[in-house]
Order: structure tokens, then sequence, then C-alpha cells
């Protein structure tokens, strides 16, 4: 596997993305420029090219989109490293263990950055999506990918929860040029999945 590359940045902000583990999961680092703190956005796994990417980008919290199995892998090596973990109150029994339970419209600050939860459950209770202020930059977590939702056949999942958290909470809210980042596969916009969301809903997945 190769080093992980710069995304997304701006005069603020740096993206790293890797992708790891059976499912190519994506996980992104979000760091700020000025200060040199960053944050990962879903432990998933391949612990220790994670824990390398978090001490070579100053990584001082993990939050998770969800609790599904193929995003938490890698959560207890990060926790001994000595870094907190964070999770949706209804997810967080799906993780061996966390450290702070994350709240719908809060701002966690990264160095300068300022990332704003989104609760947007559906794909599981306690979905999570993050808004990285001033920038157009949402993280989905498995809410919303190119082409509709995220699944929501397993135990926990609720399609129409997820059409509400995707119609009123994200393409209620950000513009047409706002950046999709998903927990897997390839970025998208908003004004390439808005026109589409009566589509998703009339098949019903």
């Amino acid at each position: 596997m190769g080093p992980s590359t710069v995304h997304y940045e701006d005069a603020a902000v740096e993206v790293h993305r890797v992708v790891v583990g059976p499912m190519d999961n994506n996980v992104h680092v979000v760091r700020c420029k000025q200060t040199g703190e960053a944050v990962l956005i879903d432990a998933a796994n391949e612990h220790e090219r994670l824990l390398e990417l978090c001490q070579r980008l100053g990584v001082r919290q993990v939050v998770e989109t969800h609790g599904h199995w193929d995003h938490i892998q890698a959560v207890p090596a990060v926790r001994d490293a000595g870094i907190e973990v964070a999770v949706t109150g209804a997810d967080a029994d799906m993780l061996p263990a966390y450290d702070q339970i994350l709240e719908d419209q809060s701002v966690l600050q990264v160095g300068r950055l300022r990332l704003e939860t989104i609760a947007t459950p559906g794909h599981t209770p306690g979905s999570m999506c993050f808004w990285l202020h001033d920038t157009p930059l949402l993280f989905s977590g498995d809410t919303l990918f190119p082409g509709g939702p995220g699944a929501t056949r397993f135990p926990g999942g609720d399609f129409p929860a997820i059409i509400t958290s995707i119609e009123e909470r994200i393409f209620g809210r950000f513009g047409p040029d706002t950046l999709v980042l998903p927990g897997h596969g390839a970025d998208t916009t908003v004004g390439a999945e808005r026109p589409h969301l009566q589509e998703w809903i009339d098949r019903g997945w």
C-alpha cells in the first residue's frame, strides 16, 4: 500500500485520504496547516498504517461516522496509542470501546479549523456526517454516495430515515458545489446527487 495522498487542500487545511481493509474504506485525516493538529475520520482497518499516519500528521482525535464493523476495526489500536475515539451515543454500543460521545450540531476544534457534527440517521441509528466550516467539504460516511443513499438492509437500517436525513440535513442545507467525501468509493457533489432524490425514493433503496 502506498502512502496517503493529499486529497484536498487550501490555505488553511489539508485532507489526506487512505483506502484500507477488505471493504476499501476511505479514511480521511483533516489537518490544520497553521497548528499541525489533525483529526482522523473512521479508524477503519489496517491499524499499523493508520497509526503511522496519525503520528506523521499530528492526529489528536478519531471521530467515527457510524459503528459498522468495517469502520471501527482500528479503534482498539488507536485508543491503545493514546488517541481518543468519539462516536454518537446511538452507535456507541457497536464499538469495543470509546472515549467521547458526539452530539448533533456541535463543533469540534481541530487547531483553528471547525468541524461540525450533523446527525444523519438511517444507515445506522447513529450515523453522522461532518462539515468542515469555511470549505466545501462534507464527510458523509455511509449516508450518501454517488448514486444514492447508503444501504439500509442491515440491522438498525431505516430507509425512510436516511431519505429524510439526506433531504433535510444535506440537500436542504448545502449548495450544489459542496463536495461529498463518502466512506467508500469516489467523491461526488450535492449538485450531482440532488436531482435524483425522487428516483431513490421510488426505487426504495
